[in-house]
């Protein structure tokens, strides 16, 4: 086993990502990392809560990516809730303008090892057909993920599914 002196260091994205994910994880919603949409977007996570409330998450770890961000708003009809997630010390001052929608986006400061909440999502209900579509969609997607790791030598890797 290796030693944790030995381990590179998680950072950026992937350290928000792992930090979202544990407190997610700790309140019963599980998710995807890399989630493509049918509006071809790639949601950063993507989950599912216990009441099977579809949430995504768009990480961003600097200023000029999220000012830049001109698709988010396509990310809204695929989710109940949204949640921008941000590391720590990152300026948050834009994400409370009327423009972040801060009545509908939530806000999640997160590191590698942690996160927690600074404002929550509004629940947006999405309609009961694309939520059963995304449902499906989000666990097949999870369920090929771990046939991959299972059998990392079979096809399944080259496989598109819907």
């Amino acid at each position: 086993m290796d030693s944790p002196l030995n381990t590179p260091s998680i950072s950026g994205a992937s350290a928000v990502a792992r930090g979202v994910s544990r407190l997610f994880l700790r309140n019963q919603i599980v998710v995807q990392p890399e989630v493509s949409l049918r509006n071809n977007r790639r949601a950063d996570l993507m989950g599912i809560s216990n009441k099977g409330e579809i949430i995504i998450v768009e990480i961003k770890c600097s200023r000029a990516d999220l000012l830049g961000d001109q698709k988010w708003p396509e990310y809204l009809e695929y989710c109940d809730r949204f949640f921008w997630a941000v590391p720590a010390g990152f300026d948050i001052g834009p994400l409370q303008s009327v423009a972040f929608m801060p009545e509908r986006a939530g806000l999640i400061i997160a590191d590698a090892y942690d996160a927690e909440i600074a404002r929550p999502a509004g629940l947006w209900p999405i309609a009961p057909a694309r939520r059963k579509t995304e449902t499906q969609r989000l666990a097949r997607l999870a369920m090929r993920r771990l046939m991959g790791i299972a059998d990392p030598d079979s096809a399944l890797s080259e496989l598109e599914f819907e």
